[in-house]
């Protein structure tokens, strides 16, 4: 049995430990065959995404060639299955995977899943993230993106894994963990800094750590930012917190509901 994991460098997980794909072409043949998870894609799309503009004479050809080469990879890796993981259809190539095989569809699951329990659960919630958020181990692909199919996939990532981190932020601070959740925030919202939800998390723990000063300047430095950079001010929510900090609200110290919009 293999498994994948893109959410970091490309590798390929065997019983006897992990192995990477040698090759640009090959890496992103089969970097593009996994974000395609069960799905076909058509040999025009790969031979674009592995060559660009500089397509080889008979590109076709070489797709097959470079198809083929992946298939004795794979099957070195796995001599007792039957058949080969990546096939030909009609309309292109597909790679076959199991529930399980490739980290990133696990992580888009998990986080599915946590979009539906976090009203309901917040600890059961907070521990799925957590679990989930573990499984990365750098930029998607390791920052070799590839082509286009493979960076608009990286980007899809990305927002899920941005959508788990405020589900896990907001379960944590539902439960009362601001204190030892105020690092991983700063960090958050230093990394991403134009990402309005880490910003009203932050001022909410900074507020319960007894911050309020902090809070209002993290505030005053969000709403600069927006306006220089994107010409636009912070949204009702931000403000809000903004007023509920500047008031001592009691709901503060409470949860904050926010409606957090699934990633399409």
């Amino acid at each position: 049995m293999l498994s994948f994991s893109i959410l970091g460098a490309l590798e390929i997980h065997t019983r006897s430990g992990s192995l990477e794909i040698s090759g640009d072409l090959q890496r992103t043949l089969l970097q593009t065959l996994l974000v395609n998870e069960r799905q076909t894609i058509s040999g025009e799309s790969l031979i674009n995404e592995m060559w660009g503009e500089s397509m080889p004479d008979n590109e076709m050809n070489a797709l097959q060639a470079h198809i083929s080469r992946l298939r004795r990879k794979l099957k070195r890796l796995e001599p007792d299955r039957k058949g080969s993981r990546v096939t030909m259809h009609p309309s292109g190539y597909r790679i076959a995977l199991q529930e399980g095989e490739l980290d990133a569809a696990e992580f888009v699951k998990a986080v599915r899943q946590a979009e539906l329990l976090a009203a309901k659960d917040p600890s059961a919630t907070a521990v799925l993230l957590g679990d989930a958020l573990a499984l990365w181990r750098g930029p998607v692909f390791g920052n070799f993106t590839g082509g286009t199919i493979c960076q608009l996939a990286c980007a899809r990532y990305e927002e899920y894994r941005m959508r788990a981190m405020e589900l896990r932020f907001e379960a944590e601070l539902t439960l009362g963990r601001h204190a030892a959740l105020l690092a991983e925030l700063q960090d958050a919202h230093h990394t991403h800094p134009l990402r309005e939800r880490f910003c009203e998390q932050l001022m909410i723990a900074l507020y319960r750590s007894g911050r309020q000063a902090d809070a209002l300047h993290t505030y005053r430095l969000m709403r600069r930012r927006l306006s220089e950079e994107l010409g636009i001010d912070p949204s009702p929510t931000l403000r809000e917190i903004e007023n509920r900090v500047l008031s001592h609200a009691p709901a503060l110290t409470q949860r904050l509901t926010t409606t957090l919009q699934p990633v399409p």
